[in-house]
């Protein structure tokens, strides 16, 4: 268990790194009523370095998170007494994205806040966010998250599984592709699968995590009211604003963040066997 924690967490922090800007421009398109909410003008008033502001939260968000996903994942995985493994592979997935959202959701509102600040122009860092926030407002929009993440992770780990189950069984017989690629491309593509699906309680989300924040964010009373809202200003497709960097996001992200986990857990593993 240690060792899936120790990857999980390493494996979260390095995938979130290599991809923050990308991050940034996902959560800027959900919320570009924000002042400022592009990476033109974080460039221009807060410079180049900026595009990973909100990262270190980030980081200190993903990388438990990551570490109870997994962790979780593979215990229940080993206990679950189901024999279809898709199955097994959902259940275990749900039950990871559920309790490891609930864990460390505050740093999960505070990132998205400090991430479409400009300057500082709200708070001054993560403690100050604890200090100044209300805890309604920390866990603004958990509900929805969990309706939306539960499925999201179960998705995920499940397709993760079966692709690269598949394209293992492709490459003894003609492909080419090594066990990196089967597991950049099985993660990649297992996070744009999920996405897919889940991706309108990802946006309902952003906007409760954001009530408070600025002025100019629009006034939502729970799920429901943001659902109707967005649909009766945007339509159908304000549910799905932003969806294309999230494609564009989501693909290196997990692709890195499932190869890393097996990559550090396998190191870790090898480190166990060889100390005396």
């Amino acid at each position: 268990m240690f060792e899936n924690l120790l990857a999980g967490g390493l494996a979260g922090a390095l995938s979130r790194t290599c991809v923050a800007p990308l991050e940034l421009y996902k959560i800027q398109s959900q919320a570009n009523y924000i002042p400022n909410a592009s990476w033109r003008q974080v460039i221009k008033k807060e410079g180049m370095r900026n595009l990973w502001k909100g990262n270190f939260t980030n980081c200190v968000r993903i990388a438990p998170q990551i570490a109870v996903n997994f962790t979780t994942f593979e215990y229940m995985k080993s206990n679950l007494e189901i024999e279809n493994k898709d199955i097994k592979n959902l259940m275990a997935g749900a039950t990871a994205g559920s309790v490891s959202m609930t864990a460390i959701y505050p740093l999960e509102t505070i990132r998205t806040r400090l991430s479409l600040q400009t300057n500082k122009s709200h708070y001054n860092g993560i403690w100050n966010c604890f200090r100044t926030m209300k805890l309604r407002e920390m866990y603004g929009g958990l509900r929805t998250s969990l309706i939306g993440f539960t499925p999201y992770m179960a998705l995920n780990f499940a397709l993760y599984h079966r692709l690269k189950e598949a394209l293992n069984k492709k490459t003894k017989s003609h492909t080419s592709l090594n066990e990196t690629s089967i597991n950049l491309l099985s993660g990649g593509l297992s996070g744009l699968g999920a996405v897919t699906i889940t991706y309108p309680t990802d946006l309902i989300r952003r906007q409760l995590q954001l009530q408070g924040f600025d002025p100019t964010v629009p006034k939502y009373d729970g799920i429901y009211d943001c659902t109707k809202k967005i649909i009766k200003t945007q339509g159908i497709r304000g549910l799905y604003r932003g969806l294309l960097p999230c494609y564009i996001t989501n693909f290196p992200k997990f692709a890195i963040q499932f190869w890393a986990f097996e990559y550090f857990q396998k190191h870790f593993n090898n480190l166990k066997e060889m100390a005396p």
